[in-house]
């Protein structure tokens, strides 16, 4: 029985040495990394300066096109993660400050994604490698209920978010396979497809009365002196439920609302996603309403 239990401890701390090693490996990798996405590209960066930062979901990154920014002379890149949520967006602009930034303007999408306070789970996890290597990814995680488990446990946050960070990731990663993120200046365009679902309903979605990354992000721009810009952005015609953007003008007056900005069916690629061509038409109305000189 003695022999069978010091076995099993011997099996034990080997793990535990293994995980650790793994933990060290892979962490040591994504801190080399700055080409593959847009969450290492700022981990992974020094002081930069920009005229426009643009923070959101996807609605941000398909729907403001960054190079018409350039063209008014504007330093600009687009931060919008497909999939994300406000709780990713409120991070990627506490890195920003944390690597001592300066950014003159932000703007924000902020429209259904009021509708939650909650991490974007495969988004989020792009951000844990490095939770050991930055207080600020902690900081913000740590409300979360798996906390203790993703930070404590070696490799742990690697085994489980395996399709975002593990193997293969970290692969692509270590030999320096790029992607298309950093292309167009971190704006992802979208083509008209026949089979794009143009169809929407949002009767059912209400925005919190406070969400709190929300509010971390325009306390953040008011402490660093950043013109804030919360928008809404457009949707196609046929969407049920539009009344959803009059609930978030009433809880959030501040908020700009441009969701009948582009409605034609054809500068959509799916219902609440435009087209390259939308995105442009979208994009030149926002440069005339805040940015005309």
């Amino acid at each position: 029985m003695k022999k069978f239990l010091l076995y099993i401890a011997k099996v034990f701390v080997i793990i535990v040495l293994c995980a650790v090693l793994l933990d060290g490996l892979y962490t040591y990798v994504y801190m080399k990394s700055q080409n593959r996405g847009k969450v290492e590209n700022v981990i992974n960066s020094k002081a930069q300066n920009f005229d426009v930062i643009i923070l959101g979901s996807s609605r941000a990154n398909n729907h403001f096109v960054s190079q018409m920014f350039e063209d008014k002379g504007l330093k600009t890149f687009n931060y919008g993660m497909s999939g994300g949520h406000l709780f990713e967006a409120s991070l990627m602009l506490k890195l920003m400050i944390e690597r001592n930034y300066k950014i003159k303007n932000v703007i924000l999408e902020a429209d259904l994604n009021l509708s939650n306070d909650r991490e974007a789970e495969g988004i989020a996890s792009l951000f844990l490698p490095y939770i050991h290597n930055s207080q600020v990814i902690k900081d913000h995680f740590e409300s979360q209920k798996n906390f203790k488990e993703l930070y404590y446990i070696p490799f742990y946050r690697f085994i489980k978010y395996e399709t975002k960070i593990g193997v293969r990731e970290t692969f692509f990663t270590a030999i320096g396979k790029k992607t298309n993120a950093l292309d167009n200046l971190g704006f992802y365009p979208l083509e008209k497809h026949k089979n794009g679902n143009m169809k929407n309903n949002i009767v059912n979605l209400n925005p919190l009365p406070h969400n709190k990354y929300y509010e971390e992000i325009k306390t953040i721009c008011k402490e660093n002196n950043i013109n804030f810009i919360a928008v809404m952005t457009p949707m196609c015609e046929n969407v049920i439920g539009m009344n959803y953007f009059d609930k978030v003008q009433k809880a959030y007056p501040e908020i700009h609302n441009y969701e009948n900005a582009v409605v034609e069916n054809k500068y959509f690629s799916s219902c609440g996603h435009m087209t390259s061509d939308g995105a442009k038409k979208f994009t030149a109305r926002i440069l005339n309403d805040f940015f005309k000189k």
